[in-house]
């Protein structure tokens, strides 16, 4: 048996942070070696950052990566390394490439072939697609390497790359390196959070592994690294079709690596069974130097899933795990002193604030109090305290702005849930400075404002009075304030511009109300891993969504003045993931709710909907950065770009209403499910 000891790595990295990079992939080497690793993989673009974006076009950017390169080599020796970064060849062009080092030597450059240009992704703006079996040069200081698809040949080991996306495709690299005989295949990945996203990778990991007869080496990037995209550190090692090894994901530490045992001889036996013919093998690069792999013993291993991701509620736990661990990076990234929230007491802002309250505790769970207190060595005020609670309490703001329109069940459920997670808590009654607004304009317009004339502008001027007074609690504490807008309210635009929509950053834009109601459910009663619970939730639980903007003996409810929520996410799928119609879009939703809601109940859900969308795409342009969780998303600037203005689906609507009102032939059709 050969028996090689493996690693896969992933790090926290900062956009074009020269210093934190370098510093985080030396401490993953180091690392790595005292576990006595011979094969270290690092993820896809650690030495820049993967979101760099236009700075990718930088020539500084380029020389500053090179120059890191040079830095982390002389921390390789007695180990085969794997870093990323870009490189622009002589003919002016840029690649995203792997480089492998051993025993501090710079053996070459592999360039990814498949990029990533969907979404949230935009690779084909500064990369080039390297074609495969090509083979170029490129200098760095006084000596030349090969740069290209290559195969490296390490004292008989043979080893070679997909990158990322590579492995996304029917046409996978892997297939070619298959036909050369690889032992090992690395993938340094920069693979955003999505949900389940994970099981996904890991078919591909297995999958490869066992199609191409080698032992995979799977790495992805960690945390909240440049605004949006979330990367959850999601590493594996498998071979011949078996997952050794996964590595616990959404950590708070700046680095880890998760290792294995591999057996090359066994996975060149199955190559061997599937005919390959090793004589007819393309050639390899042969490095000339001798790497010495030390002797290891034979490791039984068997990958476990965390306790969480064998729950049912898997959905819930990424969601709370993912948007906590962004939450503090964009905390600590932007060095600012904590949060502040304007808690109304609903199912939004209490949400919200629940997770900066799972930030505190899921990073003492990750890496401990003491070690999260150190990374927010700059914020003085917590470095004394020694609960989360104590922490908490510095590090979210709360206030509660109740007008004449305002419940007691509100106010309550906000003080309630705010003592349960230790937040500071205030409460100030703006009813004054609505009217001191209502009546400047009153006189301008020389008539009395009213509910029946003024409906929109009465609500709105309550929610923008609330911003000016929680932004001045957001400067005084040199704090993010948080913007409390849902997805379901993004896409319909029920919401007020420069109110609830004001912030630095909106965590839950990227989430459905309907989720966000069961989640804060699941919450409250199972909790985060079956432990981490907020019994203070309980009273925003009993409530009815409301926006508490009209008169109390109006009795306004979010559900009436739009539609029911779970309507609303339903048709949100089918018109804004799927691109369908409004007729097509109602003939789906005729089959989903069946028996739950009446028809025309449905049918103007759909209308209102479309007419909704339609003319709010400027309010989703004004929106706060928000973070990326699944294919759901209308963020327009990662994910769905919609024109400002546009037709308002005229001709659509006017088909759906011939529809519905049986003038079109065909009868109802439609899917199940969405």
């Amino acid at each position: 048996m050969k028996l090689i000891k493996v690693a896969a790595g992933v790090v926290n990295q900062i956009p074009m942070a020269w210093e934190h990079n370098r510093r985080t992939i030396i401490d993953a080497i180091d690392e790595a070696k005292r576990q006595q690793v011979s094969i270290l993989c690092l993820p896809e673009l650690c030495i820049t950052g993967y979101g760099c974006e236009d700075m990718f076009f930088s020539h500084d950017v380029m020389e500053q990566a090179k120059q890191s390169l040079l830095e982390i080599v002389p921390h390789t020796d007695g180990i085969i390394v794997a870093v990323s970064l870009p490189l622009r060849l002589a003919n002016n062009r840029t690649y995203d490439t792997a480089c492998l080092i051993a025993n501090k030597r710079i053996l070459g450059f592999v360039c990814k072939q498949v990029l990533a240009n969907n979404g949230i992704h935009y690779e084909t703006r500064w990369f080039q697609p390297w074609t495969p079996g090509v083979r170029d040069e490129i200098q760095i200081g006084e000596f030349s390497y090969p740069v290209g698809d290559l195969v490296f040949d390490v004292s008989g080991v043979r080893i070679g790359f997909e990158i990322c996306e590579d492995a996304w495709i029917a046409g996978r690299p892997g297939r070619n390196l298959y036909e050369r005989g690889v032992d090992i295949i690395l993938n340094p990945s920069a693979s955003h959070f999505a949900f389940y996203k994970s099981h996904v990778r890991e078919r591909f990991v297995i999958d490869g592994s066992r199609a191409f007869g080698a032992s995979y080496i799977y790495c992805n990037l960690l945390g909240n690294e440049s605004g949006r995209a979330i990367f959850d550190g999601d590493s594996m090692i498998a071979s011949n079709g078996q997952l050794l090894v996964s590595g616990p994901r959404f950590s708070y530490a700046d680095h880890l690596i998760v290792t294995a045992v591999i057996d090359v001889d066994d996975t060149r036996l199955s190559q061997a069974q599937n005919r390959v013919n090793l004589a007819a093998l393309s050639p390899n690069l042969r490095v000339p130097a001798q790497f010495d792999f030390p002797p290891v013993k034979p490791v039984v291993q068997k990958a476990e899933l965390e306790y969480w991701e064998k729950d049912s509620h898997l959905k819930e736990e990424e969601f709370a795990r993912a948007v906590a661990l962004a939450l503090f990076d964009y905390l600590r990234k932007s060095r600012s002193q904590g949060f502040v929230l304007s808690l109304s007491g609903g199912a939004d802002s209490s949400a919200i604030a629940s997770l900066v309250y799972l930030m505190i505790r899921l990073a003492e769970e990750s890496i401990g109090l003491e070690a999260f207190k150190k990374k927010l060595g700059y914020i003085k005020a917590i470095q004394n305290k020694k609960t989360s609670g104590e922490i908490c309490e510095v590090l979210l703001t709360t206030i509660y702005q109740g007008t004449e329109n305002s419940s007691k069940d509100t106010y309550d459920s906000a003080e309630s849930l705010s003592k349960s997670i230790h937040a500071t808590f205030y409460n100030i009654n703006i009813n004054g400075l609505v009217e001191t607004y209502t009546r400047l304009i009153e006189e301008q317009l020389g008539r009395q404002l009213s509910w029946k004339t003024d409906d929109v502008a009465l609500q709105n001027i309550q929610a923008r009075v609330r911003a000016p007074s929680v932004w001045m609690l957001a400067n005084i504490r040199n704090s993010l304030l948080l913007s409390t807008s849902n997805r379901s309210e993004a896409s319909v635009g029920y919401a007020t511009m420069d109110g609830d929509t004001a912030g630095s950053i909106s965590p839950i834009a990227g989430i459905d109300k309907h989720f966000l109601r069961g989640w804060l459910r699941w919450l409250e009663s199972e909790g985060v891993g079956g432990t981490i619970k907020i019994a203070g939730l309980k009273n925003v639980n009993g409530l009815q969504p409301t926006a508490e903007l009209r008169p109390p003996d109006q009795k306004q409810t979010d559900e009436e003045d739009l539609m029911p929520y779970d309507v609303l996410n339903g048709i949100e799928k089918f018109a804004i993931r799927d691109k369908l119609s409004p007729k097509e879009v109602m003939q789906n939703i005729e089959v989903v709710f069946e028996g739950q809601y009446d028809r025309d109940k449905l049918y103007v859900s759909v209308e209102r909907f479309f007419r909704l969308w339609g003319r709010n795409q400027w309010k989703r342009e004004r929106y706060a950065p928000s973070f990326h969780l699944d294919d759901e998303n209308v963020d327009p600037k990662t994910w769905c770009r919609f024109p400002i203005l546009n037709s308002g689906f005229e001709k659509e609507l006017a088909e759906l209403k011939e529809y519905v009102e049986g003038k079109e032939g065909g009868g109802r059709r439609g899917r199940i499910g969405f």
